[in-house]
């Protein structure tokens, strides 16, 4: 009688994805055949799972097993075809954690199957009397595994199929016979699905453990990110401090010998003068001498007499007694040049601090826009929102809750109820103005009073040159040396703190400090009225530079 496989072309035994003979063929839900390998690629391949012949789509990945039937007709086909060849395809040996074929001599093949009867493994070649003989064909077979011994009851010598719950031992189905205490018994594959819940479970939490954990990691090397940045910034910061104050040093050292050097100088020319005019008499008195000498010893009584008289009168000379020229003493004056060092180096310092305050200050600029639908309707705006001026014209326009009715004041558009915030102003040119920060809730209608009680925390300009800060009940003179042409406004929500620069000098102006804020912050702008065209210049939003 014929084979199984007589029945059978190779073209039928094909896979139609390799276009090969099966190998281990698994069947989908729709009823074709592919190898088990071909059709898990294709899969792993796509968003969807779908059979390559007829496209059904599958909502889910099918769980795929092995076709036994076809396996066999492929087996018998592979070896009526050439019985050495028919397993060329597995002869590799086994890898480690691989099982090994129990029959193989010599090189222990990949096995394919462990048979729960013989309790064997066996390779493609040894597996084909199991798929053949149909003694061997009633055998158990399943994945390769090791040590099928432990699957195996060791009193009734048949597979452990049940799981015994209360006595939490694997038993056989002879066990359940031969026990009177009636052992409540699941089959394994129930107790596994149970198991494989708890598992899903615990894969489940580790994959939330994981991801925690992986978040964790990003928040520290952004942490570490952050760090290095402001490490870096310091570094620049300390680099540029110390490097003005050891100019700063060494500018103070040249000129304390630069004027110890013009002292002596002139000490040294006031010494050489007087030497000289001292030289010049010495030579006038000498040459005087000698010719008092020279009459002293002359024998002509009558020429002596003579001359007696003009040589009794004495040369014009100077009387040097009161004349002297001082050591040089410089005690003191090292200790005056380091006290005026100091008080250099604390200005600098001083400026230096302000400088580096102001840049951490800067960090936090934020793009401000104002907003129309607030603004007075004296007012006029750009259309990029950053600039506003009063046009001494009253628009018109509809009046909404948000729009102040009788201060010409705007707000910003976006509002800030966390974090810190920072923006610069262009005052330049104007006589009046109002600049700072607002609660959202303020009130808009009537005439307003700028003070933190009222939710305003601003300072102003008037009469061009004295600035204000608008405290509560009363508006502190800020006595500035020079009046700024460009303010900074920074915002610390959770400090409490609203701060004011003078961005061209670097400097603070002023700061209130203690802030209580629950509400919405907006940036307020108050550029006040024209003033016949004296305040006509525009409040102006600028870009963010980092000081020099």
């Amino acid at each position: 009688m014929s084979g199984p496989s007589s029945h059978f072309s190779e073209d039928q035994l094909l896979c139609s994805i390799c276009l090969e003979v099966f190998n281990r063929p698994v069947t989908t839900p729709c009823g074709h055949n592919f190898c088990s390998k071909c059709i898990t690629q294709h899969w792993n391949t796509k968003n969807i799972c779908d059979c390559p012949l007829c496209k059904k789509l599958f909502r889910t990945r099918p769980e795929l097993n092995v076709n036994t039937f076809i396996s066999e007709i492929v087996s018998q086909f592979r070896y009526e075809a050439d019985p050495k060849a028919s397993s060329s395809s597995e002869q590799q040996a086994a890898k480690p954690g691989e099982v090994p074929c129990d029959v193989c001599t010599g090189t222990k093949v990949k096995a394919l199957k462990s048979c729960l009867v013989c309790l064997v493994s066996y390779c493609q070649t040894h597996l084909e009397p199991h798929l053949t003989v149909p003694v061997l064909k009633k055998h158990r077979l399943m994945e390769p595994v090791k040590n099928l011994e432990g699957r195996m009851c060791l009193k009734h010598h048949k597979p452990l199929e049940l799981f015994s719950k209360r006595e939490q031992v694997y038993v056989c189905m002879m066990c359940t016979v031969s026990n009177h205490k009636s052992l409540k018994c699941v089959p394994l594959s129930v107790e596994a699905e149970g198991k494989k819940k708890v598992l899903k479970e615990t894969e489940a939490e580790m994959q939330q453990m994981i991801q925690e954990r992986r978040v964790k990691i990003k928040e520290i090397r952004e942490c570490v990110k952050r760090s290095k940045a402001a490490a870096d910034r310091e570094k620049a910061e300390g680099v540029e401090v110390f490097t003005a104050l050891k100019e700063c040093v060494e500018r103070g050292l040249k000129q304390l010998m630069e004027r110890m050097e013009e002292e002596e100088e002139a000490r040294e020319k006031q010494a050489e003068g007087l030497i000289r005019d001292l030289e010049e008499e010495i030579s006038e008195l000498t040459k005087r001498s000698s010719e008092v000498k020279q009459l002293f010893l002359s024998e002509d009584h009558l020429h002596l007499l003579e001359s007696f008289s003009s040589l009794k009168v004495a040369p014009p000379t100077k009387d040097w007694t009161e004349v002297s020229v001082r050591p040089s003493s410089y005690e003191g004056t090292v200790v005056r040049a380091v006290a005026q060092l100091e008080e250099t180096l604390s200005k600098e310092v001083k400026k230096m601090r302000s400088q580096a305050d102001l840049k951490r200050k800067q960090q936090f600029a934020v793009d401000v826009t104002l907003d129309p639908d607030t603004a007075h309707p004296d007012l006029i705006l750009s259309d990029d929102g950053k600039q506003v001026s009063d046009g001494d014209m009253r628009k018109d326009l509809p009046d909404n809750p948000k729009r102040f009715s009788v201060s010409v004041n705007v707000l910003g558009k976006k509002s800030f109820s966390s974090g810190k915030f920072y923006f610069e102003v262009q005052v330049k040119g104007k006589t009046k103005w109002n600049l700072g920060v607002s609660k959202e809730s303020i009130i808009r209608k009537g005439e307003i009073t700028m003070s933190p009680d009222e939710g305003f925390w601003t300072i102003k300009l008037r009469n061009g040159n004295a600035c204000f800060a608008c405290e509560n009940h009363t508006d502190v003179d800020l006595s500035l040396k020079s009046v700024p042409e460009k303010v900074g406004v920074f915002v610390d929500y959770e400090e409490g703190l609203v701060s004011f620069y003078d961005v061209n000098a670097a400097a603070l102006i002023y700061s209130f400090t203690g802030c209580c804020f629950t509400d919405k912050l907006l940036p307020f702008f108050g550029p006040c009225l024209n003033d016949g065209g004296k305040n006509s210049a525009p409040l102006i939003i600028c870009p963010v530079n980092q000081t020099a």
